[in-house]
């Protein structure tokens, strides 16, 4: 299927994070915690409110946001991350979780098709005096077939959390649960689940690169300006597309700022050192 990639990219990029990072995982910082305070509840139907949503997510030039959950084949992850998006730029800063094999910290940027990658996580011996490495090209926030970080993100990292939390509008049984304080933010919460059947083609290739099975259980919370405050991901995953027994996808991802200026600069050249071509095909 399109969206995919295929099964020697990935292993290439498995070898790619094998020599890379010290420890087994990449962990990314903690999910919110919501508590349930059900008043006055929205007028509009389920339908209305979460495409009113997804729309807005289309004015989303820069967000700040945290991830937190478990992947498959990586486990448990905890992140905090900015992106902007003219010129789409991200970074991300992750702790590995102990009980994962990590071993301490990952900073991980994508500019100007380039990713660098430093932190505590990294083997000292492929750093060579220097603070980052870098691998080119590098895409991220893209299509499927378009992304590439070489195995240091897992898949289901390497799209724009702003499309992703628009895939619950084509669900067919959304339901509203309640009103919600998330992170400190008045929500409504709403749930469904997804099939890949259906989906428009954007849609589509941001559910296939989750490798998963169908149905995706999705719940999405909307604050007071008709956006996406968090969004919360369930599946099994797929053996038929890459591998077997990685485990279930259980992701939540919290919106902390919208459209607040970020800044996303590439390291000194002078701290960069490139990854040699023997790495990156493992």
């Amino acid at each position: 299927m399109s969206g995919l990639v295929s099964e020697p990219r990935r292993v290439a990029s498995v070898a790619f994070a094998a020599v890379l990072l010290a420890g087994g995982s990449v962990a990314c910082g903690g999910g919110a915690k919501s508590d349930s305070a059900v008043t006055d509840l929205p007028k509009v139907a389920p339908a209305e409110a979460v495409a009113k949503a997804a729309k807005n997510s289309e004015d989303i030039t820069s967000l700040h946001y945290r991830i937190s959950g478990t992947v498959p084949g990586k486990g448990r992850l905890e992140a905090e991350a900015s992106m902007n998006t003219h010129p789409l730029a991200m970074s991300m800063k992750t702790t590995a979780a102990p009980d994962q094999g990590g071993n301490g910290q990952l900073e991980i940027r994508f500019v100007d098709k380039v990713m660098y990658v430093g932190g505590s996580a990294v083997r000292p011996e492929k750093l060579k005096g220097k603070s980052w490495l870098s691998a080119a090209p590098a895409i991220w926030g893209r299509g499927g077939a378009d992304n590439q970080s070489y195995g240091v993100l897992p898949s289901q990292l390497q799209a724009s959390p702003t499309a992703q939390s628009t895939l619950l509008t084509g669900s067919k049984d959304l339901r509203l649960i309640g009103n919600e304080t998330v992170d400190g933010a008045k929500t409504t919460h709403y749930k469904g689940t997804v099939n890949s059947k259906g989906l428009i083609r954007g849609r589509l290739d941001q559910f296939m690169q989750l490798e998963v099975s169908d149905p995706l259980t999705m719940d999405l919370w909307i604050d007071g300006d008709d956006r996406t405050k968090q969004f919360r991901m369930r599946a099994e995953h797929n053996d038929d597309m890459v591998g077997t027994g990685d485990g279930p996808l259980d992701l939540t991802i919290t919106f902390l700022d919208i459209n607040q200026p970020v800044t996303i600069k590439a390291p000194p050249t002078k701290d960069t050192v490139p990854l040699a071509a023997d790495a990156q095909e493992g």
